[in-house]
């Protein structure tokens, strides 16, 4: 990898970790918000919710402009506007002005994955592209790891202003690191190739109405299964298993920093196999076993923080591959908008999974939410198959119509 390529994944990578560091920030404070903000689960589930509803909306719209204005200008506008939304929570910390703060932070997420697969995608060389996704992955997990540990300790000892400080903030230093450190290929145009004739059209139609309506359902159940586990396995387990506070937390950070190190491993899988999607299914089905273990087998402390820290590295394991999919099911020079469209369906996980989560901690039913979480599982397990077999017959066909 030359030194403009490690540049620019550095730069990437960066931007990930904070997108992912927003992405927590609300679930991180969730045991604590209720008595903070005089809400309950269901009033911060609405607040997550709106922050997925805006940026399932703005994406794949932000997606084409990445593809028609350059990843890394509106790369920059995101990370301003992120900054932005968290800023108005250090003034007043309510829950009308949480409401406008997600919102906008919405807004500013939906930038992240268009921009950063394109510039990846364009910027990478090939043979270095599946373990330049895991460090870009590894750094959004990292992100997800580091959220809990800063904002909580600092909402504790100091005031929940100190953590909204701390979200607004990293946001202006990636900033600066992008404006400051900017190298040659970032500076470059930002569109090589383009999607021109009527093949390539035809590729995107095909990629429009087969791969990528089904990549779009794996991403919204990879969402719902992994986010049951992200933002309210803590308050499950304290109310539903009554495991000790500081236990639950434990857990959750095992969970999150092994995920960070299995995205890594799934790198290193991903550029020595084209089995995407059964490396992803093994992976995902043997995550879902120990989620279901952690529900029926009674567990000491360490037990438990082992088992989810297992589960974590197995659901990092896949990143990788997903990424992997989607590049393949992406013409060249439209990588911004489908990687917007499909990631979409993360969103709408994160809609939906805040509001039945929350419905189950508010109705005594704790239990479910790890359910939850193992049933969503099997369920990515069995699309991941559907799509590995969907782009092998596909593969078959090309092949017969080539020879």
């Amino acid at each position: 990898m030359t030194a403009p390529q490690r540049g620019l994944l550095a730069q990437v990578s960066a931007a990930h970790l904070v997108s992912h560091f927003h992405i927590m920030t609300v679930p991180a404070l969730l045991p604590l918000l209720p008595t903070i903000m005089s809400v309950n689960f269901v009033d911060i589930g609405i607040a997550l919710a709106i922050f997925n509803i805006v940026t399932a909306v703005v994406q794949a719209p932000l997606g084409y402009a990445v593809d028609r204005f350059g990843a890394m200008r509106l790369l920059k506008i995101g990370l301003a506007l992120g900054s932005v939304s968290f800023a108005l929570l250090i003034l007043q910390p309510t829950f009308w002005v949480l409401i406008v703060a997600m919102a906008l932070a919405g807004i500013a997420n939906g930038v992240y994955h268009p921009c950063d697969y394109a510039l990846l995608s364009r910027g990478i060389a090939q043979d270095r592209m599946g373990r330049a996704f895991s460090i870009h992955t590894f750094a959004g997990f990292l992100g997800n790891a580091l959220a809990p540990l800063i904002l909580v300790w600092l909402t504790i000892n100091l005031d929940i202003r100190a953590a909204f400080v701390v979200s607004a903030g990293l946001d202006l230093v990636v900033l600066l690191l992008l404006v400051i450190r900017a190298t040659p290929s970032v500076q470059a145009p930002p569109i090589t190739r383009t999607i021109t004739g009527e093949p390539a059209r035809s590729r995107l139609r095909m990629s429009v109405l087969g791969a990528i309506p089904l990549l779009t359902l794996f991403f919204l159940l990879l969402n719902l299964s992994t986010g049951a586990i992200e933002k309210f396995s803590v308050a499950a387990l304290v109310a539903g298993f009554d495991v000790p506070l500081a236990t639950a937390n434990l857990a959750l950070t095992a969970f999150l920093f092994a995920s960070a190190f299995g995205v890594l491993a799934g790198g290193v899988l991903a550029d020595r196999t084209e089995r995407h999607g059964l490396v992803g299914a093994i992976v995902f089905a043997l995550a879902a076993l120990l989620i279901i273990g952690v529900i029926l087998v009674p567990m000491p402390g360490i037990a438990l923080i082992a088992t989810l820290g297992l589960a974590g590295f197995l659901t990092g394991c896949i990143a990788p591959s997903r990424d992997m999919l989607v590049r393949a099911a992406a013409p060249a020079g439209a990588e911004g908008r489908v990687f917007g469209i499909v990631s979409s369906g993360f969103n709408v996980g994160g809609v939906l999974g805040p509001i039945l989560f929350g419905y189950l901690m508010d109705n005594g039913a704790a239990i479910g939410v790890l359910w939850a979480s193992a049933g969503f599982m099997i369920a990515t397990t069995v699309i991941v198959l559907l799509q590995e077999w969907l782009m092998r017959l596909n593969k078959n066909r090309a092949n017969v119509v080539t020879s």
